[in-house]
Protein backbone atom coordinates (compact mmCIF):
# COMPACT_ATOMS: atom_id res chain seq x y z
CA UNK A 1 0.00 0.00 0.00
CA UNK A 2 1.66 3.16 -1.33
CA UNK A 3 0.07 6.64 0.94
CA UNK A 4 1.34 10.39 -0.65
CA UNK A 5 0.72 13.21 1.15
CA UNK A 6 -0.04 16.48 -0.81
CA UNK A 7 0.73 19.71 0.36
CA UNK A 8 -2.03 21.01 -1.90
CA UNK A 9 -0.42 24.88 -2.54
CA UNK A 10 2.73 25.89 -4.67
CA UNK A 11 3.37 29.32 -1.64
CA UNK A 12 6.98 28.39 -1.25
CA UNK A 13 7.38 27.75 3.41
CA UNK A 14 3.77 27.88 3.67
CA UNK A 15 1.76 26.10 6.61
CA UNK A 16 0.88 23.91 4.65
CA UNK A 17 3.58 21.97 3.82
CA UNK A 18 4.82 22.24 7.31
CA UNK A 19 1.49 20.42 8.82
CA UNK A 20 2.42 17.93 5.70
CA UNK A 21 5.65 17.32 6.96
CA UNK A 22 4.24 16.82 10.62
CA UNK A 23 1.71 14.47 9.36
CA UNK A 24 4.76 12.74 7.41
CA UNK A 25 6.83 11.91 10.45
CA UNK A 26 3.95 11.12 12.91
CA UNK A 27 2.66 8.48 10.10
CA UNK A 28 6.13 7.17 10.23
CA UNK A 29 6.11 6.67 13.86
CA UNK A 30 3.14 4.34 13.29
CA UNK A 31 4.40 2.56 10.92
CA UNK A 32 3.75 4.07 7.21
CA UNK A 33 5.87 5.60 5.23
CA UNK A 34 4.25 8.34 3.31
CA UNK A 35 5.38 10.33 0.75
CA UNK A 36 5.05 13.43 0.14
CA UNK A 37 4.36 15.77 -2.59
CA UNK A 38 4.39 19.54 -2.40
CA UNK A 39 2.51 21.11 -5.21
CA UNK A 40 5.35 24.04 -5.41
CA UNK A 41 7.21 20.97 -7.32
CA UNK A 42 4.86 21.43 -10.35
CA UNK A 43 6.24 22.55 -13.50
CA UNK A 44 5.98 26.30 -13.68
CA UNK A 45 4.38 26.26 -17.19
CA UNK A 46 1.77 23.23 -16.18
CA UNK A 47 -1.49 24.99 -17.57
CA UNK A 48 0.22 24.92 -21.30
CA UNK A 49 2.58 22.24 -20.70
CA UNK A 50 0.26 19.55 -18.89
CA UNK A 51 -3.55 20.24 -19.37
CA UNK A 52 -5.93 18.21 -21.96
CA UNK A 53 -3.99 14.90 -22.60
CA UNK A 54 -0.43 16.35 -23.11
CA UNK A 55 2.00 15.43 -20.51
CA UNK A 56 5.39 17.09 -20.61
CA UNK A 57 8.95 15.87 -18.95
CA UNK A 58 8.90 17.52 -15.55
CA UNK A 59 4.99 16.39 -15.43
CA UNK A 60 5.82 12.82 -15.52
CA UNK A 61 7.45 11.90 -12.34
CA UNK A 62 4.65 13.64 -10.72
CA UNK A 63 2.53 11.57 -12.78
CA UNK A 64 4.20 8.52 -11.70
CA UNK A 65 4.01 9.45 -7.87
CA UNK A 66 -0.07 9.49 -8.44
CA UNK A 67 -0.04 6.08 -10.44
CA UNK A 68 1.89 4.55 -7.58
CA UNK A 69 -0.30 6.36 -4.96
CA UNK A 70 -2.99 4.03 -3.67
CA UNK A 71 -3.99 6.77 -0.64
CA UNK A 72 -3.65 10.10 -0.29
CA UNK A 73 -3.87 12.67 2.73
CA UNK A 74 -4.33 15.89 0.95
CA UNK A 75 -3.74 19.25 3.26
CA UNK A 76 -5.60 21.81 1.61
CA UNK A 77 -4.88 25.64 3.35
CA UNK A 78 -8.26 28.13 2.62
CA UNK A 79 -7.95 30.03 -0.48
CA UNK A 80 -10.94 32.68 -0.56
CA UNK A 81 -13.13 30.40 1.20
CA UNK A 82 -12.37 27.09 -1.00
CA UNK A 83 -9.14 25.45 -2.08
CA UNK A 84 -6.31 26.71 -3.98
CA UNK A 85 -6.91 26.79 -7.71
CA UNK A 86 -3.46 25.10 -8.31
CA UNK A 87 -5.09 22.05 -6.85
CA UNK A 88 -7.61 21.86 -9.30
CA UNK A 89 -4.67 22.34 -12.19
CA UNK A 90 -2.91 19.91 -10.56
CA UNK A 91 -5.99 17.07 -10.51
CA UNK A 92 -6.96 18.22 -14.14
CA UNK A 93 -3.58 17.68 -15.46
CA UNK A 94 -3.35 14.02 -13.70
CA UNK A 95 -4.69 11.29 -15.97
CA UNK A 96 -8.26 11.08 -15.91
CA UNK A 97 -9.62 8.48 -14.51
CA UNK A 98 -6.95 6.15 -13.80
CA UNK A 99 -4.98 8.39 -11.75
CA UNK A 100 -7.74 8.70 -8.55
CA UNK A 101 -10.11 6.42 -9.85
CA UNK A 102 -11.04 3.88 -7.26
CA UNK A 103 -8.37 5.06 -5.00
CA UNK A 104 -8.90 6.45 -1.55
CA UNK A 105 -8.42 10.16 0.07
CA UNK A 106 -8.25 11.77 3.69
CA UNK A 107 -8.70 15.27 3.92
CA UNK A 108 -7.07 18.01 6.45
CA UNK A 109 -8.04 21.86 6.04
CA UNK A 110 -6.67 24.50 7.96
CA UNK A 111 -6.58 28.33 7.41
CA UNK A 112 -4.95 31.58 9.25
CA UNK A 113 -9.16 32.22 10.36
CA UNK A 114 -11.02 30.19 13.10
CA UNK A 115 -12.69 27.46 10.71
CA UNK A 116 -10.07 25.50 9.14
CA UNK A 117 -11.88 25.91 5.80
CA UNK A 118 -14.66 23.98 6.13
CA UNK A 119 -16.10 25.19 2.76
CA UNK A 120 -12.68 24.32 0.88
CA UNK A 121 -12.70 21.10 2.26
CA UNK A 122 -16.24 20.61 1.17
CA UNK A 123 -15.62 22.02 -1.88
CA UNK A 124 -12.86 19.20 -2.53
CA UNK A 125 -14.66 16.60 -1.47
CA UNK A 126 -17.61 17.12 -4.37
CA UNK A 127 -14.17 16.63 -6.73
CA UNK A 128 -13.20 13.58 -5.19
CA UNK A 129 -16.22 11.92 -5.70
CA UNK A 130 -16.59 12.65 -9.47
CA UNK A 131 -13.25 11.21 -10.05
CA UNK A 132 -14.22 8.57 -7.79
CA UNK A 133 -11.95 9.01 -5.29
CA UNK A 134 -13.72 7.66 -1.81
CA UNK A 135 -12.92 9.86 0.94
CA UNK A 136 -12.68 8.60 4.21
CA UNK A 137 -15.61 10.50 6.55
CA UNK A 138 -13.02 12.14 9.12
CA UNK A 139 -12.13 15.35 7.63
CA UNK A 140 -10.04 17.78 10.08
CA UNK A 141 -9.94 21.44 9.94
CA UNK A 142 -7.63 23.58 11.86
CA UNK A 143 -8.59 26.82 12.55
CA UNK A 144 -6.10 29.49 13.58
CA UNK A 145 -2.77 27.37 12.04
CA UNK A 146 0.22 29.69 12.79
CA UNK A 147 -1.14 29.19 16.65
CA UNK A 148 -0.82 25.70 16.45
CA UNK A 149 3.00 24.69 16.09
CA UNK A 150 5.67 24.92 18.49
CA UNK A 151 9.37 25.33 17.95
CA UNK A 152 9.95 22.21 16.53
CA UNK A 153 7.27 22.35 14.13
CA UNK A 154 5.41 19.52 16.04
CA UNK A 155 1.05 20.47 16.51
CA UNK A 156 0.86 21.02 20.45
CA UNK A 157 -2.78 21.88 21.12
CA UNK A 158 -4.28 19.38 23.05
CA UNK A 159 -7.34 18.70 20.80
CA UNK A 160 -5.48 19.43 17.72
CA UNK A 161 -3.16 16.59 18.56
CA UNK A 162 -6.07 14.20 19.37
CA UNK A 163 -7.89 14.71 16.46
CA UNK A 164 -5.43 14.81 13.89
CA UNK A 165 -3.86 11.39 15.49
CA UNK A 166 -7.43 9.72 15.17
CA UNK A 167 -7.71 10.69 11.69
CA UNK A 168 -4.03 9.29 11.36
CA UNK A 169 -5.07 6.10 12.33
CA UNK A 170 -7.61 5.80 10.75
CA UNK A 171 -6.14 6.34 7.68
CA UNK A 172 -3.21 3.62 8.23
CA UNK A 173 -6.46 1.37 8.58
CA UNK A 174 -8.37 2.78 5.86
Amino acid sequence: MIATIISATNRPHSSTFKLAQYYQKRLSEKGLDAGLLSLTQLPPNIIETDLYNKRSEAFMPIQDIVNKTDKFLFIIPEYNGSFPGVLKVFMDACSFPDSFYNKKAALTGLSSGKYGNIRGIDHFTGVCHYMNLHVMPLKIHIGNVNKEFDAENNLFQKDTVKYTEEQMDKFIAF
